[in-house]
Formats: C-alpha cells, structure tokens, sequence
C-alpha cells in the first residue's frame, strides 16, 4: 500500500481507502452486509480476482473489514465490515449525494447493479406528504427489480418484485434515476425509453418533475 508521506488526517485517511476500488468494496459491504467473495466479485464487475484478494487484505490489515466463517449450510467464509469500517458509511453518502448529479448520464460501458441504484435512491428521495397513505413504486430497471415504499415520511427501497405497486416505471436505469430525482421530466424520461403507468401524483410526492417549467419571461 502507497503512501502520500503526509501528516494530515485526509492524507492518513487516502493512504488506506484511497487506493482503485477499495472504497467500492467497502460500498458493497455497507449496502449489503456480510459478502461472500463471489458477491463482491458479482458486485464489482471489472474488478481481476487477484486485485480484489489483495485489496481485501489490505483493508483487514487495516481493521477496516473483517473475515469470518459462517455455519453451515454456508459453509464459507464471509467478509463484513469492522466497527471501524462502518464509520465510512457517512463518507459514502457524502459521495452519493455529490455524484447523483452525474448520473444523469450513462457511459456505454457502464455497468449497472440495482442495488446501487436503491441505495442512492433511499438516501436522496423525500416524502413530501408524510401524512398521505402509503405507496409504492415498482421499479423495473438494473439486474434487479426494485421496489420503492413510501410511509410516514419514510423512503425505503429493496430489491423485491413490485407486483400491485401503485405506480411503475419500466426501462432504461440513467433517464429513472434521472426522472425520480427531479432532473428529468416525464416528457423528457418517457423520450429517452422509460414507461410509466400509474397515478402521476405519486411522483410529485417524491419531487419528481412532471412537466418542463416554463422559461422565465
């Protein structure tokens, strides 16, 4: 592991999350829980299997993960976050929060995992009626479907089939993202392959744009 050599906390802190996919493995730790190494090699297409065995070494060397053997039926060995690698999870909402705005886009080559998606998706929707009746909203987009449930003021999303949702949204995952989280309209989502069906209202209740606001004159 490369160090910068510099007696500064946020040097000190790069010197060991710092290094290419070190901070995607402890994302697929905090969104998912205890892995197997296959679920992280599923999580984090692109990755080789010998820098993923080194960097896991790396970061339980650093006390930030931890190795464990699960009882049977599993039978493997699972790789969890330490009490000192949750302390990241704010680092990595902090990094949601600043890259949503870049999702707008999608690269060709751009994988997609829906479990990313929900977990950006949980932290940046907001319930704008708290005191409405419960919905949701079936997401059919990534590996994975997605459901979106809206209670009290709460945003939850998982990875489960939204067969009776009260509204759907079907197609390509960029322009979803992009229309949920208010830099897309309907119009322009629906231009760029996305079908909804459903009560529109649902998605101004979570700040979706529904239509094009008018030019200032």
């Amino acid at each position: 592991m490369r160090s910068y050599n510099e007696y500064c906390a946020i040097a000190k802190s790069l010197d060991v999350v710092g290094d290419r996919w070190t901070l995607l493995i402890v994302r697929e730790l905090a969104e998912r829980g205890a892995c197997r190494y296959t679920d992280l090699r599923n999580g984090l297409p692109g990755i080789a299997s010998n820098l993923l065995a080194e960097r896991l070494r790396e970061l339980e060397h650093a006390d930030v993960i931890v190795r464990e053997d699960a009882p049977p039926p599993i039978a493997t060995t699972l790789f969890r976050l330490t009490p000192r690698g949750e302390q990241l999870r704010p680092v990595l909402d902090g990094l949601t929060r600043w890259g949503v705005p870049l999702m707008i886009e999608q690269g060709p080559n751009d994988a997609v995992r829906s479990h990313w998606l929900a977990a950006a998706l949980e932290l940046m929707l907001t319930d704008r009626q708290p005191d409405a009746a419960p919905v949701t909203i079936a997401l059919q987009t990534g590996d994975q479907p997605i459901t979106i449930e809206i209670r009290d003021g709460l945003i939850r999303a998982r990875l489960v089939d939204g067969e009776g949702a009260d509204a759907t949204l079907a197609g390509p995952a960029s322009p979803i993202m992009g229309l949920l989280l208010g830099r897309l309209d309907v119009a322009d989502a629906d231009a760029r392959g996305v079908t909804f069906e459903g009560d529109s209202a649902i998605l101004d209740r979570i700040g979706a744009k529904l239509t094009t606001a008018a030019a200032p004159t």
